[in-house]
């Protein structure tokens, strides 16, 4: 039992509001990978191309990065419980839409809307995780990288699953599951208090300022084109049934959730932070590389191993985000996403289009540079990062009882 505490608090023995506000974060994650398995699908019953439906994508991470200077900007004044569920609002009912769509642009159109009411909920959720979970930030940081990935795990299948019947379903189950998620923020989560100081529309930009996050937005960003290009633009490469599609995208995500809760934490105590980043941002774009040139099977198996390293990127990736700049965390945590989606958008449409420019390598090409590129910005950019990833390291090391959590 001891393997499970964290300090005062076990990661498990949290409060019900963090409970509630992380299991609808897992539905919100759920949304980002759902429409995987069904892409090729929702092509085919709109009569569109790879690069039309890539737009689901492109319209939901845009509106997404622009509404990061807006979060703060509404939780400061409105409070994180009803920013939290005005988010949800969104999400039901442009979800709800997306499912009665007639046509690809009607589609994406909602799907902006969806984007919206997702940058609402999560970036307010990490905010109230971190404040109200017990055993600190590295306990909250980890429930809160635990709930993205069985979110992005569960995504696609559930996608396949309701899929395989109507493209559509999938829209309508996601819808009813954030409603669910309405009714239990609703329930368990008391109105937080509002930050003494009000956040302008421009302070997670001014934010960026500080060289040490401006050097993790930037890394990130390359990051995430490479990410977003494996989560995309895959499914039209692998060209499987959604059962099969959510199958390889389920895996993909358990990997993501294990690495990214169990085997970051060790890693970074044993290596270093920027060690371990720098390390597995190559190794991804070595991995992106092999399943743009392999054949079908090592393309499912490159597939299903880049989960591994998005994990651990992404566990380092939020812990450098938070701490790595004195600005209040939901500030940096905004500024720092307003840069990373803008990759999250441009992946999913430039992906499709340059393989109809040049062939279906060469997407695969530039992902695996982007990484590289990545992991450059880390070492070139490691005094910026030095002071606050040793505070990490030393973290880390003093609380292993979090890092060992269910091992």
């Amino acid at each position: 039992m001891d393997s499970f505490d964290a300090g005062a608090g076990g990661l498990l023995r949290q409060p019900k509001a963090v409970w509630a506000t992380a299991g609808a974060s897992v539905v919100a994650f759920m949304g980002i990978g759902l429409v995987d398995p069904i892409l090729p699908s929702i092509a085919q019953g709109l009569n569109a191309t790879a690069s039309q439906v890539s737009l689901l994508f492109t319209s939901y991470f845009l509106i997404t990065a622009f509404a990061m200077l807006v979060t703060g900007f509404v939780s400061s004044r409105i409070g994180g419980r009803k920013t939290l569920l005005l988010g949800l609002a969104f999400v039901v009912v442009f979800a709800g839409l997306a499912g009665t769509s007639g046509s690809v642009a009607e589609l994406v159109g909602f799907r902006a809307g969806w984007g919206l009411g997702n940058a609402l909920f999560v970036s307010t959720a990490l905010a109230v995780i971190v404040g109200a979970a017990a055993g600190g930030s590295a306990a909250a940081i980890l429930l809160y990288e635990s709930a993205l990935g069985l979110g992005m795990a569960c995504g696609p299948l559930l996608g396949a699953l309701l899929g395989n019947a109507s493209w559509r379903y999938p829209f309508f189950g996601t819808a009813f599951l954030m409603a669910v998620g309405f009714l239990c923020i609703t329930v368990f989560l008391k109105e937080q208090p509002k930050p003494a100081r009000r956040t302008s529309l421009l302070d997670p930009v001014k934010a960026l300022g500080h060289g040490g996050l401006a050097s993790a937005a930037v890394s990130a960003f390359f990051y995430n084109y490479t990410f977003f290009t494996v989560l995309a633009f895959t499914p039209f490469v692998l060209d499987m049934t959604p059962y099969r599609s959510g199958a390889v995208f389920f895996a993909w995500g358990v990997l993501l959730a294990v690495f990214s809760v169990l085997v970051a934490p060790r890693m970074q105590a044993r290596f270093g932070s920027l060690k371990v980043l720098g390390g597995s941002l190559v190794l991804l774009g070595a991995d992106v590389l092999i399943l743009g040139y392999g054949d079908h099977t090592t393309a499912v198996v490159c597939t299903v191993l880049s989960g591994a390293f998005i994990g651990v990127n992404n566990t380092v990736y939020t812990e450098l985000a938070l701490g790595v700049s004195d600005a209040p965390r939901p500030v940096a945590s905004a500024g720092y996403n307003f840069v990373r989606w803008f990759a999250a958008a441009a992946a999913p449409f430039f992906a499709p289009k340059i393989e109809e420019w040049s062939n279906v390598h060469i997407p695969f090409v530039i992902a695996a540079v982007t990484a590289v590129v990545g992991a450059v910005v880390v070492f070139v950019r490691r005094d910026a990062l030095t002071h606050r990833a040793e505070e990490l390291e030393t973290r880390h090391a003093a609380e292993d009882s979090v890092t060992v959590f269910a091992g």
